[in-house]
């Protein structure tokens, strides 16, 4: 089955403001479903939309670490510098607010990513930190 360009979730930024960081959720086969028992993954994707905007996307292939969640820069911190971080393992409501709380910050290259976060970075096969 063809993969299916992502869905956009939340509203986007008006014209007149900068560009935030934006949100990946995995929702596929096995991010999302019930193979990842004891999480509310509804619960977790609202958590995330009206922060900045969220995309929901397919399989991004690092199952291993489900559930996964990228923080991209947005377009200025990006020109600074700033990478995705990519977040595995995010099954606790813990870290989904503490996620929250550093994207309504401003993210990777704008906000310094939280201690507690470190536990669950991880770099996806074939990109290098």
């Amino acid at each position: 089955m063809p993969r299916q360009r992502p869905e956009a979730v939340g509203t986007e930024p008006t014209s007149t403001a900068p560009a935030p960081c934006r949100v990946v959720v995995c929702r596929d086969c096995c991010c999302g479903t019930p193979k990842v028992t004891g999480v509310d993954h509804d619960r977790q994707l609202a958590r995330l939309t009206g922060e900045v905007p969220v995309r929901v996307s397919d399989c991004l292939d690092v199952c291993e670490h489900a559930n996964v969640i990228v923080v991209q820069p947005s377009a200025a911190a990006r020109a600074t510098g700033a990478r995705p971080v990519w977040l595995g393992l995010v099954n606790d409501p813990d870290a989904t607010e503490d996620i929250a709380r550093w994207v309504q910050a401003g993210g990777p290259g704008v906000a310094p990513c939280p201690d507690i976060l470190d536990l669950y970075v991880f770099t996806p096969p074939g990109r290098s930190r």
